[in-house]
């Protein structure tokens, strides 16, 4: 009698979903995204596959990849600026100022498994013309947020006022950003340096706002 040994497993094709929503491609291209490769690499067909879908059945929730990670940008920036935006509600009962608290938030999301921050630091410039306009549009509405964050924390502070706000929070939006790029090729243990340092360049940025608030350049 011959024996037959069992399959390999890596042989054996997964078994595919009957049905598969927007959500089950987005958590699918997450999973095979990390440091070093980004959405605008995968294929459709690897997605299918992480899904456990026909390629064809992709079409039914997305036009194409393009798409699918557009959609994965917005899902990104939204949960960021919800998560941010809470820590900001919490730092007005804590004894850490709002500067470091944002940015410990910012910096535990870009460590985070679900790897959402990993879409907005790279596809803004590994990405396509559409990907870095997508990511624009969510530094935009972070930048947006800010400003008016920034105009009522210097009301707050004996009616301290900004020059130009909107400046000053487009300046803190791009520094974090750029420093969080920066920090997804380095360890984390470089992380509270990380902090420490982004930290005292955003408060730099706001007294440098406040005092040529009194003190207006002349050109």
């Amino acid at each position: 009698m011959t024996s037959h040994a069992p399959a390999n497993d890596l042989d054996t094709p997964a078994p595919r979903k009957a049905g598969i929503s927007r959500d089950d491609l987005l958590a699918a291209a997450l999973a095979l995204i990390g440091p070093h490769r980004s959405v605008s690499t995968l294929s459709l067909r690897e997605v299918a596959r992480e899904a456990g879908i026909a390629p064809n059945s992709f079409y039914r929730q997305f036009r194409d990849m393009d798409e699918l990670t557009v959609a994965l940008i917005e899902r990104a920036g939204q949960s960021l600026r919800t998560i941010i935006g809470q820590a900001r509600q919490r730092a007005a009962g804590s004894d850490r100022g709002v500067v470091r608290l944002s940015v410990e938030t910012f910096m535990e999301q870009l460590r985070a498994d679900d790897k959402l921050m990993h879409v907005l630091l790279r596809e803004g410039t590994a990405g396509s013309d559409a990907y870095k306009q997508a990511v624009d549009r969510q530094l935009n509405y972070f930048e947006d947020e800010l400003q008016r964050d920034l105009i009522r924390l210097a009301a707050a502070d004996n009616g301290a006022v900004l020059l130009e706000p909107a400046l000053a929070a487009k300046a803190i939006t791009r520094l974090v950003f750029a420093m969080g790029s920066t920090a997804l090729d380095l360890p984390p243990t470089r992380d509270e340096e990380l902090i420490v340092q982004m930290s005292h360049m955003i408060r730099m940025i706001i007294t440098g706002a406040r005092t040529l608030a009194g003190h207006p350049p002349r050109d």
